[in-house]
């Protein structure tokens, strides 16, 4: 055991944290008080970041009317995945996809403009600055459920359309709509498997050693 190690109490908190993080679609309202979204934010922003160029932006959504408009453009985009996955269509309209309108705070997690003058880092490899916007929605994401708050992050909308909405200068990029705030429970599993929509794969098919894994996605032994 390293000297530096957290105590075993600690070290269990840290692994409960992240065992039962859930992506949460149902919410019960209420409100996060100011200090502990300010708290939260925090902890987003304490994520390592590719050259340390902190990519990330995020934009409150405190206007009914804006919240509204962003639930419109996810439910746009929830149709058109659903037309786009076929003979799933109707299996995918029956899933909860978003929390947008039932939680207590809407957060836009976006990519900042003038990404291409970060080199470090980036030059090979120029889509570390999402990396980087993900670790801190990691982060956001177990200090709430840490706090006892659920998370959830919504991908389903048009990218332009919401920069546009949200007056996003050109060459940022909205990333996430993060729904956050109280909820009755949390998901035993993850929703997705609950539903039957997917499963977990085991760690053992997606570890390799020294190669790729040899065909039939089996890892070599």
């Amino acid at each position: 055991m390293s000297e530096h190690a957290y105590s075993v109490e600690e070290r269990a908190a840290v692994y409960r944290a992240i065992a039962e993080r859930r992506d949460m679609r149902h919410f019960s309202g209420g409100e996060v008080a100011p200090e502990l979204l300010a708290k939260l934010l925090e902890a987003a922003h304490q994520a390592p970041s590719v050259g340390l160029m902190q990519p990330w932006r995020f934009i409150r959504i405190t206007r009914p009317a804006l919240r509204e408009e962003i639930y419109q453009l996810v439910e746009t985009e929830r149709r058109l995945t659903a037309e786009a996955l076929g003979e799933r269509s109707d299996e995918f309209m029956r899933l909860k996809v978003e929390g947008v309108r039932e939680c207590a705070e809407v957060l836009v997690a976006a990519l900042m403009e003038g990404r291409e003058a970060h080199v470090f880092g980036r030059r090979t490899l120029p889509e570390m600055d999402m990396a980087s916007l993900s670790c801190a929605i990691q982060n956001l994401w177990l200090a709430a459920r840490a706090e006892g708050l659920g998370m959830g992050w919504v991908s389903l909308f048009d990218p332009i359309a919401l920069a546009e909405l949200l007056g996003m200068p050109s060459g940022s990029k909205p990333v996430a709509v993060l729904c956050l705030g109280p909820v009755q429970a949390f998901y035993p599993a993850p929703m997705l498997v609950q539903e039957g929509w997917a499963s977990v794969r085991p760690l053992n098919e997606l570890l390799f050693e020294d190669s790729w894994a040899s065909q039939g996605g089996e890892p070599h032994e």
